[in-house]
């Protein structure tokens, strides 16, 4: 299904299109799901090459470079259909909020997590002012790299970033 979407785009995109590549009925899609948005961020949710949930490697800063590490594969095939998406949920309300709860809030959710394990191992001090802005911050590092410098986020400025400006940030590095 998500490489339906990569091909058509979500506005291309068609209940009876999935239903033909999944050799399944339209039915079986509505009643699985609300509708194309849903569809879309839980296809989206269930092909992503590492939830945050799952990573656990004992320190911060290997959590951090564990997620760059597991999503560096994905994100060159998934930043254009990710885009359009962002694009898309502008004009798609419903679209904006499936995003939201099927897709984003879980992974927020899993940072919160991880960011109290590493306050709870006292790696970061829990009155820490930017614990509240890691998700900024590392949202900021995939979107701005490409507006400012005109390239990706690869793995090594992922990496660089984290060492400069969230480990510091927090008081970790």
């Amino acid at each position: 299904m998500v490489e339906l979407l990569g091909e058509v785009g979500y506005e291309g995109l068609t209940m009876d299109a999935v239903a033909a590549r999944t050799r399944s009925s339209k039915a079986t899609l509505y009643r699985q799901w609300k509708g194309k948005p849903q569809l879309v961020a839980t296809a989206l949710r269930h092909t992503k090459p590492i939830l945050l949930e799952g990573v656990d490697t004992g320190s911060l800063r290997g959590d951090l470079r564990e997620i760059v590490r597991c999503s560096e594969t994905a994100h060159e095939r998934d930043a254009a259909l990710m885009r359009g998406l962002a694009h898309a949920s502008h004009d798609n309300p419903d679209l904006h909020q499936a995003l939201r709860e099927l897709l984003i809030y879980p992974e927020i959710d899993a940072l919160h997590t991880l960011l109290r394990r590493a306050v709870d191992r006292g790696e970061v001090a829990p009155d820490r002012p930017a614990l509240k802005y890691v998700v900024h911050m590392m949202s900021g590092a995939f979107i701005t790299r490409a507006l400012v410098e005109g390239k990706e986020p690869d793995q090594a400025y992922l990496l660089e970033y984290i060492d400069a400006v969230i480990l510091p940030a927090l008081g970790a590095a």
